[in-house]
């Protein structure tokens, strides 16, 4: 089974990368450039004044490779977004004390039997930027690609993490109850395949929803909502419904709620909907408002929004390299940052419960045997407690309990499936994990 992580295109290729009346463009023929030969400064995308046209990035292909390595820093200039405000508070910095022997940690990957280093690992995976903290001080900082330190880049489906932060904040609070009925909350979903939804079963994504994200399918569901998300004008004769919150009053319900884990994006707009109803917020304020103004926050963050102005809850953050280390921060330290709670520590620790993983088994992970999904996280149950936020083409935010370690990385890995990526990720975490560790006991004898 295709790993519908991977599958979330609809952070960026789906609903935004692709206009009304465009298909995906296919992969190139042949094996893709390595991370070396395809960076976009070497490529020389979008410089000049103008750019010469065979250097141009725009509509409609700008999401296939290797442009989206360019692309990936970039969103704000190619689609409608909204700000996520840090506020106009001073940033509070981070605390470093880098460690030079990381990128001589050794691993496995889980598809082969020879060695690989961590500084190897970055290049296979695609690296654009990759943060590391331990015990509250960075000790791993890197940029490649489009990102540097000032830039931001787009988090796909992390996006989603977010969202279901926000949910579960608002649970541990009594403000949203998640054995509520969708219909409830959101009046206009009471006829469609959400309506007999509880809240939690879309913050778990067990619905069972008659909707389609296969992408090798023209006809799938994931292409009407493509159409209807999208900002750009609709093309002469579209009678679809516009705008995220239109579409997903279409979508049916194909089954019996809360047996079966389906990873699909509509969930998170529709929770993004139930968020906004019950806080009277859009994502990106409330984001702003409870999280990112009060964080320490160095940059701005921003999402794409649709043709009605509403921010694209399951895929469309961008933001900085060390504020999504901060989110980590926030996740290790169970509501925590800068001697500061944010939230409720339930709030984390319910996430790390994880969810019904006889439901999540249903759905047949390869690289996740074993793992749930809660709150729009995802839990790997591994001996060391680690969970994650999770985007295709490589974006993660892995934290780590036991090891006091969060890993940020963006990627711009040349296909969209986590599948060809967490080979080469998951020992790698690990091994850096267990190399902390022992790093850590050496300084404390």
């Amino acid at each position: 089974m295709s790993n519908p992580i991977c599958n979330a295109l609809v952070a960026l290729t789906l609903a935004l990368a692709f206009s009304a009346d465009i298909r995906p463009v296919m992969a190139q023929s042949g094996p893709p450039l390595d991370a070396e030969h395809s960076d976009p400064g070497r490529l020389g995308w979008m410089t000049g004044f103008p750019p010469p046209p065979e250097k141009l990035i725009t509509h409609p292909d700008y999401f296939s490779f290797p442009k989206l390595r360019w692309t990936v820093c970039h969103i704000r200039e190619l689609l409608p977004t909204k700000q996520v405000s840090r506020g106009i508070g001073a940033p509070v910095p981070l605390t470093y004390a880098l460690d030079d022997g990381i990128d001589a940690v050794r691993f496995t990957p889980l598809d082969g039997d020879e060695p690989m280093t961590w500084k190897a690992s970055l290049s296979a995976n695609y690296t654009d930027g990759i943060l590391i903290i331990h015990k509250g001080r960075v000790v791993y900082e890197r940029y490649f690609g489009c990102l540097d330190e000032m830039s931001q880049h787009a988090a796909m489906s992390m996006t989603k993490s977010l969202t279901g932060l926000l949910a579960e904040i608002l649970v541990a609070e009594g403000t949203l109850d998640d054995t509520a009925k969708v219909a409830t909350l959101v009046p206009e979903l009471s006829y469609g395949g959400f309506g007999e939804a509880t809240v939690r079963q879309v913050m778990d994504m067990t619905t069972a929803l008659d909707y389609s994200e296969d992408y090798a399918d023209p006809g799938a569901d994931i292409w009407a909502y493509s159409a209807a998300a999208s900002p750009l004008p609709k093309p002469e004769g579209y009678e679809g419904p516009n705008g995220y919150f239109e579409y997903l009053q279409t979508v049916g319900q194909d089954g019996i709620h809360g047996q079966t884990f389906g990873y699909r994006t509509v969930n998170t707009d529709a929770l993004g909907w139930i968020l906004s109803r019950v806080t009277d917020r859009n994502i990106a304020e409330l984001l702003s408002e409870r999280i990112w103004s009060r964080m320490g926050a160095e940059q701005d963050a921003y999402m794409t929004i649709d043709g009605k102005g509403i921010p694209f809850a399951g895929g469309g953050l961008s933001a900085g390299l060390r504020d999504m280390g901060r989110i980590g921060l926030l996740m290790l330290n169970g509501g925590e940052i800068n001697g500061q709670r944010l939230f409720p520590e339930s709030v984390v620790a319910n996430i790390r419960a994880g969810g019904d993983r006889e439901a999540f088994a249903r759905a047949g992970y390869a690289t996740l045997d074993g793992g749930s999904y809660r709150g729009m996280w995802w839990i790997f149950h591994n001996p060391h407690g680690a969970f994650a936020a999770r985007g295709v083409h490589g974006q993660t935010i892995y934290v780590d309990p036991t090891a006091e370690m969060v890993i940020v990385r963006f990627s711009s890995f040349p296909t969209a499936s986590n599948a060809g990526i967490d080979p080469t990720s998951l020992p790698a975490y690990q091994a850096v994990a267990e190399y902390l560790m022992g790093s850590s006991l050496v300084s404390a004898d």
